[in-house]
């Protein structure tokens, strides 16, 4: 009997690392907070969204980065499975996952850095490989 397994492939990782950037962002935005009391400007849980609204800075563009890590997340995780699904070479789209993953963190630092035109390059460069990676099951 000739049984096959399912793969967890690289890009199948990448979809992991993916929904991780979103906290690593909230971190970020969060740590500085953390720890201290309300009184004094510390972090509050029972209000975290309205906590984060009030902050400024770096960790202002931390949290904007976490949102829009968010909203990058089902297109990744879409284009992902497509590309399983029409079986695309796998090398390549290992290759392209890995490189989206890598611009999303440089994306990120470049949000968090206040790097604006760089950061939208990279968010665009990004779009396109998560572009390539839809279609590179395409026959």
């Amino acid at each position: 009997m000739n049984m096959q397994f399912a793969r967890f492939t690289v890009a199948y990782w990448c979809v992991l690392a993916a929904a991780l950037l979103p906290l690593a962002c909230t971190w970020l935005a969060k740590a500085h907070g953390m720890g201290k009391p309300r009184k004094l400007g510390g972090f509050d849980n029972h209000d975290p969204r309205g906590w984060l609204a009030r902050q400024t800075d770096w960790r202002a563009r931390a949290n904007a980065a976490q949102a829009n890590s968010f909203e990058a997340l089902p297109f990744f995780i879409g284009a992902v499975i497509i590309a399983h699904q029409l079986g695309a070479v796998q090398a390549r789209l290992d290759i392209l996952a890995v490189l989206f993953i890598t611009l999303r963190i440089i994306y990120i630092a470049m949000y968090v850095a206040d790097l604006a035109t760089i950061r939208s390059a990279i968010w665009a460069v990004a779009f396109l490989v998560n572009v390539g990676i839809l279609f590179s099951g395409y026959r």
